[in-house]
C-alpha cells in the first residue's frame, strides 16, 4: 500500500520516500508515500522527478492499482529496493490540472444550484475542460448567463476544503454524488469530500486550488448538443492569474 500523500496536501511539491519495489520489464517504481496524482477522475495524472544521491529519474506519469501507485520512469535504469529518493512534482503542470479541477466543480456546483441538473459525463485536460449535463435545452443567453455565475464563484473567493467520512456516514450527506451514475467502487470504505464552502460539496479523489480565487478566468467555449437531454459545454482557463 502506497501513502498517498496528495490526497491531504495537493500543494506538496517535494517529499522523500523510500522504494520498496520495481518492475523493470514496464519500468515502475513503487514508493512508500508518493505526492504524484495517478490520475482518475478526469484528471490527468503528474509527471515530475525522482532524486537519489546520484541520479535523476524523469517520472514520465504515475497510475494507480489497487492501494499502489506506480510511478513510470523513462530511461533503462531503475533505482534498486531501499533506495531513498526526493520525489519532485512538475508543479507548473499540478497547478494548471489542480485550477482546472475547482473550475469543473465550480460549473457542476452552479448549475446543479441553480438549474438543479446532474452531470451525465466530463473530461479535462490543463486548463480546459468539458462537461455534460441533463439539459433539454440550452440556449445562449443561458450559457452566458452560467459564465457569468462562475466566473462571480471565481471572484467570491470561497475556500475549498477537504475531509474524510466514512462511507456510511458519506451517503448521508444530501446530493453527495453529482454525477448521473454512482461512481464510487463498493470497496471503498472511506469517501473523501472536496467542498467549495457555500457553494459544492462532492465525493472526489483529486487535486484542488484552496480558494475559488486562485482558478482565475473562465470562459464557456463552445457548446453542444449531444442529443436528447444531453449537453456538452466547454471551457477554458486563462494560462495566468490576473
Amino acid at each position: 500500500m502506497t501513502e498517498l500523500l496528495y490526497t491531504t496536501d495537493s500543494y506538496l511539491r517535494e517529499f522523500d520516500a523510500a522504494v520498496t519495489g520495481v518492475n523493470a520489464e514496464n519500468k515502475m517504481v513503487i514508493l512508500d508515500r508518493t505526492a504524484f496524482y495517478p490520475g482518475g477522475g478526469g484528471q490527468q495524472a503528474d509527471m515530475g522527478e525522482l532524486v537519489t544521491a546520484d541520479q535523476v529519474y524523469r517520472v514520465a506519469r504515475a497510475k494507480k492499482e489497487g492501494d499502489t501507485v506506480l510511478h513510470v520512469v523513462e530511461g533503462d535504469t531503475l533505482p534498486a529496493v531501499g533506495t531513498r529518493v526526493t520525489g519532485k512534482i512538475d508543479w507548473e503542470r499540478r497547478y494548471a490540472a489542480m485550477r482546472t479541477h475547482t473550475a469543473m466543480h465550480i460549473l457542476c456546483g452552479v448549475i446543479w444550484r441553480d438549474y438543479g441538473k446532474s452531470v451525465t459525463g466530463g473530461n479535462m485536460e490543463l486548463l480546459t475542460g468539458r462537461m455534460d449535463f441533463e439539459f433539454d435545452e440550452l440556449t445562449r443567453e443561458m450559457i452566458a448567463e452560467i459564465e457569468e455565475k462562475i466566473n462571480a464563484e471565481v471572484q467570491m473567493g470561497r475556500e475549498v476544503r477537504v475531509q474524510f467520512f466514512p462511507r456510511e456516514e458519506a451517503f448521508q450527506i444530501p446530493d453527495l454524488i453529482r454525477t448521473k451514475i454512482n461512481l464510487l467502487p463498493e470497496g471503498i470504505t472511506e469517501v473523501r469530500t472536496v467542498e467549495i464552502i457555500g457553494l459544492d460539496l462532492q465525493a472526489d479523489g483529486g487535486t484542488h486550488v484552496r480558494n475559488t480565487s486562485e482558478v482565475g478566468t473562465i470562459k464557456i467555449t463552445k457548446y453542444q448538443s449531444k442529443g436528447g437531454a444531453n449537453k456538452r459545454l466547454y471551457i477554458e482557463l486563462s494560462e495566468k492569474l490576473s
